[in-house]
């Protein structure tokens, strides 16, 4: 791994005028059926590049700072070159909100042929029993031989993640994800989980960081999970996976079927995927862009561009004063990329 200290800023490999990207774009508020991350409806921008079919869709808390390497992404998708695929599909886990026990069969019938869970824990206003329950739910569904992983948030401090990981002990985890908030506190508590033989999985430690390499070269994971479009798009993320030296999962931001494809190329470009992929979450959605939509079959996705369909897109029509917002979002964001290249 690289030893710099500090990564170069985010741009993709050319940076297209401002009306290109919004010419002819469109917005979309898109249902969840079950709350996740706080959210329920998903607001995205989707726009067509000469490529294809790209998107926009930064969480509508995030800064323009941060929201400018989600641009990068869009662009590096729609007009920039296009990685190497290894495989034309990929594995993918199914995603349990934090929902109360009774519920998960149901939704993770969602996901046809998933034989690996990533269950939602640590929720504000839950309890470590609530997630106990959930947790074993999850295990019960998949089966002594399914895998079952967690996904805190950076909810927990070290102590509260030890204890629950020992909670969570007879329903043997596949690993951790991002248990605690800073490098040092992964780094302590990857050290504490070794004997429980649970792995620690970063997430907010590469996709947020300042320098997303900083958590690898700490010896602070045993795995990164990796996101394309908060990390600048395939190509940037391909690199900071080649840097890194750690297993990765590929991960999407409850993207629609658009953002899910740009996921599913970034996993098909990394030589070894040695776990399913967080890119099954178009089940999370009532409806999408697409008629055909990347949805889990026989516990998969398949790795393609995705056409939209024009009535689609009309019926998830965003109102006009969210799509102005996103129209704004889109010209302070490329000013950030144009300012980081000129700098």
């Amino acid at each position: 791994m690289s030893d710099a200290s500090q990564p170069s800023p985010v741009l993709p490999p050319s940076i297209p005028p401002l009306a290109d990207l919004l010419r002819d774009a469109h917005v979309v508020a898109l249902p969840l059926r079950n709350r996740f991350r706080g959210v329920d409806v998903r607001e995205a921008l989707l726009v067509e590049g000469p490529n294809g079919w790209t998107e926009f869709s930064p969480f509508v808390e995030y800064e323009t700072e941060e929201a400018a390497s989600w641009l990068a992404a869009t662009i590096d998708f729609g007009w920039g070159p296009s990685a190497p695929v290894s495989r034309r599909r990929v594995e993918v886990n199914a995603t349990l909100p934090a929902v109360p026990a009774e519920l998960v069969p149901g939704i993770l019938a969602r996901y046809p042929g998933c034989r690996t869970v990533k269950v939602k824990v640590a929720e504000p206003g839950g309890t470590l029993a609530d997630d106990v329950a959930r947790v074993a739910a999850a295990r019960k569904y998949v089966g002594d031989d399914g895998r079952v992983r967690i996904d805190a948030n950076m909810n927990w401090t070290v102590d509260e993640a030890v204890d629950a990981l020992l909670a969570f002990a007879p329903y043997r985890l596949e690993y951790a994800e991002q248990p605690v908030r800073t490098v040092p506190e992964l780094k302590a508590l990857r050290e504490l989980a070794a004997p429980l033989g649970v792995p620690i999985a970063a997430d907010e430690s590469v996709r947020k960081a300042t320098d997303p390499l900083a958590v690898a070269r700490a010896g602070a994971a045993d795995l990164l999970v990796i996101k394309a479009q908060p990390l600048g798009g395939v190509t940037a993320a391909l690199g900071i996976v080649a840097e890194a030296g750690l297993p990765v999962v590929v991960s999407s931001a409850i993207d629609t079927s658009v953002g899910l494809s740009m996921g599913a190329h970034l996993a098909a470009s990394i030589p070894s995927l040695p776990y399913a992929c967080g890119l099954g979450t178009a089940a999370m959605f009532t409806s999408d862009v697409t008629r055909e939509p990347l949805l889990p079959v026989d516990g998969a996705i398949d790795v393609r561009r995705v056409d939209v369909d024009v009535d689609l897109l009309r019926a998830a029509a965003a109102p006009d004063i969210r799509r102005a917002w996103w129209f704004e979002r889109v010209r302070a964001a490329h000013a950030e990329l144009e300012r980081r290249a000129a700098s």
